[in-house]
């Protein structure tokens, strides 16, 4: 038998036994931890009314995405229905209390009166967003609790949900969008 022959044996064999380990030693996709592709709740955001607020809406999606396994927010293409709704407004920063299902829709409103007395625009995005999750408000509260909003005062720079809000979601949202019960359409003003 030619050279070249054995060698391709050779490597056929060793890809073989390689891959029959990596099976062996993966971690079975039914542990509890793991959150299945087809459990993820995705939820589009349209952000192309909220001048000005980019930046911190970015950094409160990125600090849900980064913290909850059960939902992932992502910006809606040009044109599309979003279920979240996000505008710049004037007034007190405000929000439809979810959670919103798929093809649901609810509204946020990032004021800027919120920002003219000194509060963290990032704050206000992701507090705002965790309301269209799901979740109310916890005033009294700590800057720990991202859902204590202004009660934190305006040093509070805390725009990442806590264990508990966090758990929250990941609740609202455990078994995908047929578990999800629908938003009850009440706005909730964060004005202190």
């Amino acid at each position: 038998m030619p050279l070249c022959t054995w060698l391709k044996a050779g490597t056929l064999a060793a890809t073989v036994v390689l891959a029959t380990a990596t099976g062996a030693n993966a971690t079975p996709a039914s542990e509890p931890s793991a959150v299945s592709a087809s459990a993820v709740v995705t939820l589009r955001y349209d952000d192309s009314r909220a001048g000005g607020w980019e930046s911190a809406i970015a950094a409160g999606v990125a600090s849900w995405n980064a913290n909850v396994d059960n939902v992932r927010l992502v910006e809606a293409a040009p044109g599309t229905r979003a279920e979240i709704v996000i505008v710049a407004t004037t007034g007190w920063p405000r929000a439809t209390l979810g959670p919103v299902r798929p093809g649901g829709q609810v509204r946020v409103e990032l004021g800027s009166q919120a920002v003219a007395q000194g509060y963290d625009k990032t704050r206000i995005a992701a507090h705002e967003l965790g309301h269209s999750l799901g979740l109310p408000d916890t005033k009294p509260g700590p800057c720990s609790q991202l859902m204590s909003g202004s009660s934190a005062g305006t040093a509070c720079r805390n725009a990442v949900p806590n264990a508990t809000e966090q758990a929250r979601v990941e609740s609202a949202y455990a078994n995908g969008a047929a578990s999800i019960v629908p938003a009850d359409g009440r706005i909730l003003v964060d004005a202190p």
